[in-house]
């Protein structure tokens, strides 16, 4: 095994591709649904010098494979949300704490302690299922703000109107996170003007709205709760880290974890900071499943290393999906 302080205490490039190289290694002797990837693609640890040279598992076969790297019992299972008979993604979680300690330090690592805020969270269709990863994170969250007014909420929305408003007067300092299309809902009830909020999403209608270009999205928001910027998170259910921005769509990673762009008509060739493709994401905190994982994300990283996101690809554009049956 490998001790998690490997990659959560990185301080410098040299640190993450060193913990990077280790993690490969590991996952590769350990993962059997990402050693048979990499042996279809002939790609052994001998063959990668970097780390652009590792192969990244695409992300559907968190939908058909159990992907795991450690034979220690899985505590948790995290499934993705999904239309009614859809496949959905499923990540076996061996060990929480490393959940528990990649989501509060990669918050705190931009927005300071969590126990700074007052932690409400809109999150209506996530409430509304089981086995949502960010229902837990957000869950854990609010226990270790230790204000009492943090908390969910799910339809009642007068009574979130009044707490915000309640909390500003205070100058109480409040994280609100939301799913886009019940934030909307939001603010057709009441126009706040908000002096100690963060307003971040987390993306997405749901199918319970029209879609939005984030820029269309974030003006509205932006004049709903009388804030200068939206923030937004960047995770899913198939990773143990989350990006976050502060506005504009451009994302910070924590120090363990890594996107790069691969070329849209070909998935194993890593692309030059600057052009646009498909992001992969290395999170070393997956490592008892695959920290590798080609996502269906379009976007374009920057010099340094921040990253935005422009679009997705259509089921029918992911190439690499049919290289392996079992």
């Amino acid at each position: 095994m490998i001790d998690p302080n490997t990659f959560f205490n990185i301080k410098s490039q040299t640190d993450f591709e060193d913990a990077t190289m280790k993690i490969f290694n590991f996952q590769f002797e350990n993962n059997p649904v990402y050693r048979s990837f990499c042996d279809l693609l002939y790609k052994h640890p001998s063959d990668i010098s970097s780390i652009e040279d590792i192969p990244f598992l695409p992300i559907q076969f968190f939908k058909t494979h159990s992907i795991l790297s450690s034979k220690e019992f899985v505590k948790k299972t995290f499934t993705s949300s999904g239309t009614t008979g859809s496949m959905t993604s499923k990540h076996h979680i061996s060990d929480l704490s490393i959940y528990e300690t990649s989501f509060t330090r990669g918050f705190e690592s931009i927005y300071g302690p969590i126990e700074d805020y007052v932690i409400i969270a809109l999150l209506p269709s996530y409430l509304e299922r089981e086995g949502s990863s960010l229902i837990y994170m957000v869950d854990t969250m609010i226990k270790q703000s230790r204000h009492p007014e943090s908390g969910f909420y799910l339809n009642n929305l007068s009574e979130l109107k009044n707490q915000l408003i309640t909390l500003n007067d205070k100058g109480k300092k409040t994280l609100l996170i939301g799913v886009s299309f019940a934030l909307l809902d939001l603010v057709e009830t009441h126009i706040f003007n908000l002096d100690n909020t963060i307003v971040m999403e987390t993306g997405g209608m749901k199918g319970r709205r029209k879609e939005l270009i984030r820029e269309e999205l974030h003006a509205i928001l932006k004049a709903g709760f009388g804030v200068e910027h939206i923030h937004s998170e960047y995770g899913m259910t198939e990773l143990l880290s989350q990006a976050y921005s502060k506005g504009n769509g451009v994302f910070n990673c924590p120090n363990w974890m890594k996107t790069l762009t691969r070329d849209p008509e070909d998935a194993l060739t890593i692309q030059n900071i600057g052009k646009s493709g498909g992001i992969n994401v290395i999170d070393l905190a997956n490592i008892n499943s695959c920290s590798f994982i080609a996502t269906q994300d379009l976007g374009r990283i920057h010099n340094d290393g921040s990253f935005e996101i422009i679009g997705r690809f259509d089921a029918s554009d992911i190439r690499g999906c049919n290289l392996m049956v079992l």
